[in-house]
């Protein structure tokens, strides 16, 4: 009984010892897709979506946000409503660390109340710590469904391969770059490495998703 029992408290002891979300990553997605990545014929299937609004979105990638966009929809004539059944289907990732609240308010389901909710529990560290908190004003499904607009940047310093590969457009050959160059010490070294292999455009996009330390 005492082996046993000794052998369950080391169990929970080991447990309690894993980094919780040590490096974060993007929020899973439940149907939504990344509007910088997303191919531009699926862009034009979407709500309210026409081939030349969907030419027009891949001209300007990549958003450096989702008030960007907000921005060309409503050019387009899209009234705000259009542009929010739009952003059900494809949205421009908000940092839950940094997002503004018009930021915020763009997320469909999120309103006032997560605006204030998504800022009071700053610094976001895990979706452990997000679906403890978020829940307990919307529950688990509507957690799940906000989390999928939104990420915790991936630190590239102890990120997984899973974790590197959440970020949208980011397959195996950034696995192997992001790796490759660790230790990662400044921003100015990243630029100057992955654009090697992407462009200047691309590494920024990339850059939202990613910190180190």
């Amino acid at each position: 009984m005492r082996f046993g029992m000794r052998w369950v408290v080391v169990a929970v002891m080991a447990i309690a010892t894993v980094p919780d979300g040590a490096s974060a990553q993007v929020g899973k997605s439940q149907g939504v897709v990344d509007a910088n990545t997303a191919p531009e014929k699926d862009l034009a299937g979407m709500p309210h979506m026409t081939a030349a609004r969907a030419a027009a979105i891949a001209a300007a990638r990549p958003f450096k946000s989702i008030t960007e966009l907000n921005t060309l929809l409503l050019g387009q004539g899209l009234k705000q409503e259009e542009a929010m059944a739009f952003y059900r289907k494809a949205f421009v990732h908000l940092n839950l660390n940094t997002a503004t609240r018009d930021e915020i308010l763009l997320v469909p389901g999120a309103g006032p109340r997560m605006a204030h909710e998504f800022a009071e529990y700053r610094p976001w560290k895990s979706w452990a710590q997000f679906d403890k908190e978020i829940s307990k004003y919307v529950g688990p499904e509507a957690t799940a469904q906000l989390a999928q607009f939104s990420f915790i940047p991936v630190n590239l310093n102890t990120a997984s391969d899973a974790d590197i590969l959440t970020i949208p457009g980011a397959g195996p050959r950034m696995v192997r770059e992001f790796k490759e160059y660790r230790p990662w010490k400044s921003w100015a070294q990243f630029d100057k490495e992955i654009s090697k292999y992407v462009g200047q455009k691309e590494t920024d996009r990339l850059k939202r998703y990613v910190t180190f330390e």
